[in-house]
């Protein structure tokens, strides 16, 4: 008669070793491999690298076409070259200027 309860409080504390040991196995995974865990870190390492070399190239081109914006500003701005310029692009001829047509070779 004796027996039988100590097999039962040998198996209980087995089950709760065991159902602890599960638990701790658990959460040690989800600490390596979940969503906010380890190996994600390195992701979000890398997507950080990624986006600071995308950054890098945008504001290089941001400085690019500030320069070009304040070319246009008024105070930089030689009007004889944006005539000559939007003539060029324009293909325009004022009708009081002289045209020279060139053949080319």
């Amino acid at each position: 008669m004796v027996s039988r309860p100590r097999i039962r409080s040998i198996v209980t504390a087995l089950c709760l070793y065991v159902l602890a040991s599960l638990m701790i196995g658990y959460f040690g995974i989800n600490a390596y491999t979940g969503s906010r865990g380890i190996n994600a870190r390195k992701d979000l390492d890398a997507q950080i690298a990624e986006l600071t070399a995308d950054l890098a190239v945008a504001k290089a081109e941001r400085e690019v076409w500030q320069r070009r914006v304040a070319l246009l500003k008024s105070e930089s701005l030689d009007p004889d070259l944006l005539d000559e310029r939007a003539r060029s692009l324009l293909n325009f001829v004022d009708r009081r200027d002289i045209v020279m047509i060139v053949k080319s070779r």
